[in-house]
């Protein structure tokens, strides 16, 4: 493989795709943080789903409850 890309190289893109009309930047928002997803193994979660139905809350209020304990307990260890 060549070190250096060619144009051809770079333009492997399908005719049927065409860009010609796009605006750069349409979705960006300046200080918009993404919140990403949190994967839980099936028992945290149905544990979690269970713990947040008894207090009536959402599971993220638990599992958020659980997390910034969890930090201030690792930080009053340090």
């Amino acid at each position: 493989m060549n070190a250096k890309a060619t144009s051809k190289d770079e333009d492997n893109m399908p005719a049927e795709i065409d860009f010609s009309g796009g605006v750069r930047g349409k979705y960006y928002r300046p200080g918009m943080q993404l919140k990403l997803p949190v994967y839980l193994d099936n028992e945290v979660r149905e544990y979690l789903t269970k713990l947040a139905a008894t207090k009536g809350v959402e599971v993220s209020d638990v599992a958020n409850e659980l997390l910034k304990r969890e930090i201030a307990a690792i930080e009053a260890a340090k």
